[in-house]
């Protein structure tokens, strides 16, 4: 059964907004994504396959999803689903705008556009970089996985796509093991089982070294999964709260020192109470740093 932690997007945002981090203003709420949205990526068939319970139950590693009906299960977990992929998308928007977007929630990196898994149903971060380039006028994207798991579902989507850039850091001896989506990682940085903050660190400095001599994006896409953390019961790392901050803030970094914009997606990734707590944290950091802004729109 797959441990994930349905209330985390919620808290963060209400962690944020009573600590006085957040100003209600700088929270823009998406709209669903619609049918016509998803089948950009989505093939028909997929779409209705998760009109089955039973489907819906694999694809997020929930057994007992089977036994409810699907009008439930399309209201209670689909329909957040498909606003965090909506929030993708829009993300993508803003942060062509305003230089930075994060989205509290979306980056179900282990969906492709055939099929689902490990708690992803929608591939938001192949839909998010497919609006990037027939919208807003983007021809190349740099995705930065940093999720514990390898990101096998974007890629796979964007296999021989020179438009796009992966670097994926992940620990190598859990799920999902996908040899073949492996090819497709132009920057790979596999990680042991039990890797301490500073060496994790350490390794994605000079990963991000590796990465702007190799390729200029227009946009980066940052999945910020925190099943890193020490105590995870899927990640299998032992990195510190303060290194989730540490990392963030040096993706943050790498982004705006090069004036790309960002978008941050807080991942399915990340399975402990204590993970909303750390990404608030971590979001508030980038603002008293003044990587990003969360007081008032300037007019």
């Amino acid at each position: 059964m797959h441990p994930f932690d349905s209330s985390k997007w919620g808290r963060i945002c209400r962690f944020l907004t009573k600590e006085g981090h957040l100003e209600k203003n700088r929270v823009v709420e998406p709209l669903e994504a619609s049918r016509e949205d998803l089948l950009v990526v989505h093939t028909e068939a997929y779409l209705n396959s998760l009109k089955s319970s039973f489907r819906v139950a694999a694809i997020v590693e929930v057994p007992p999803l089977t036994l409810i009906p699907n009008w439930l299960v399309q209201q209670r977990l689909l329909y957040p689903f498909r606003k965090q992929v909506g929030g993708s998308i829009l993300s993508a928007k803003l942060a062509l705008e305003r230089g930075w977007a994060i989205n509290v929630g979306g980056g179900f990196h282990h969906c492709s556009a055939e099929e689902g898994g490990g708690f992803c149903a929608y591939a938001d971060i192949t839909l998010c970089i497919q609006f990037a380039f027939v919208r807003l006028d983007i021809s190349r994207v740099m995705i930065i996985d940093l999720d514990a798991h390898q990101g096998n579902g974007h890629e796979k989507d964007f296999a021989h796509d020179g438009r796009v850039y992966i670097l994926d850091m992940y620990n190598a001896g859990i799920y999902p093991f996908d040899h073949a989506a492996k090819r497709y990682i132009d920057q790979k940085v596999e990680l042991v089982s039990g890797t301490e903050t500073d060496d994790y660190l350490d390794q994605l400095d000079k990963a991000l070294k590796v990465a702007q001599t190799r390729f200029q994006p227009q946009l980066i896409i940052y999945n910020a999964g925190t099943d890193i953390l020490d105590g995870d019961p899927l990640g299998n790392l032992k990195i510190s709260p303060e290194g989730v901050v540490i990392r963030d803030e040096k993706v943050f970094r790498f982004a705006k020192d090069q004036n790309i914009p960002l978008v941050m997606m807080t991942s399915a990734g990340g399975y402990m109470k204590s993970s909303a707590r750390v990404i608030a944290d971590s979001i508030t950091n980038l603002s008293q740093k003044d990587l990003i802004q969360l007081g008032s729109q300037p007019d």
